[in-house]
């Protein structure tokens, strides 16, 4: 444990705890104290989820509203930060299963394929894609960062959320779990598998432009 971690992590419980004990008194500056503790966090799971900035916005408007609501049923079984995670992602999730005519392919049309001898399937020419050339700044931006959004929002949603749970908000397996309520074996190998799809759909869009002659 790092030094001060200790103290930094009963600073942390003592100020939940606080903000719950306000919340379920119905103070309003606790829901204040809460959001700015919580929103950009919170913002940046449900747009990872959503993929869409109107819907991520709506979706932390329905968490607050559900947390100053429901805040009494909360029993402390989890911290107040994994229970927030579980009621963004359950949002989030509820609000992508209610969009009409959004149809995602099922994951494995997104992972690659092997013939029996071992051999990848299908058309390997962009394998052959040089990137050591390529600057990070353009990695990063532009046509790239489109490839990425685009990867992402083509992941089902599930898949998608562990990965933005891992991967962009940076939890724990174990933590991951316990907002999705999942065991963590499942996580570990949703999560493995969503990288994969994510993978070889960015190397699939952005392998033609850095291809060799």
């Amino acid at each position: 444990m790092r030094p001060g971690s200790a103290r930094r992590n009963t600073v942390d419980i003592d100020t939940e705890l606080r903000l719950v004990e306000g919340l379920q008194a119905g103070d309003a500056t606790a829901l204040e104290a809460l959001m700015e503790r919580y929103s950009s966090r919170l913002y940046r799971l449900a747009y990872g989820i959503t993929r869409s900035s109107r819907d991520a916005e709506e979706v932390l408007q329905d968490v607050f509203l559900t947390v100053f609501r429901k805040i009494g049923s909360f029993e402390g079984r989890a911290t107040l930060g994994t229970w927030l995670y579980r009621v963004t992602t359950n949002a989030a999730l509820n609000r992508r299963r209610g969009l009409a005519a959004r149809a995602e392919g099922a994951l494995d049309d997104q992972l690659p394929t092997f013939l029996p001898d071992g051999q990848r399937a299908g058309d390997c020419s962009f394998l052959l894609a040089d990137w050591s050339g390529t600057p990070e700044d353009e990695l990063l931006a532009g046509e790239a960062r489109n490839a990425v959004n685009r990867a992402l929002a083509g992941l089902p949603d599930g898949y998608r959320a562990v990965l933005v749970l891992r991967d962009v908000d940076e939890l724990s397996s174990e933590e991951t779990a316990d907002v999705l309520r999942e065991s963590v074996p499942s996580v570990k190998s949703r999560l493995h598998r969503a990288r994969m799809a994510l993978r070889e759909s960015i190397t699939r869009s952005l392998a033609p432009r850095h291809a060799t002659a």
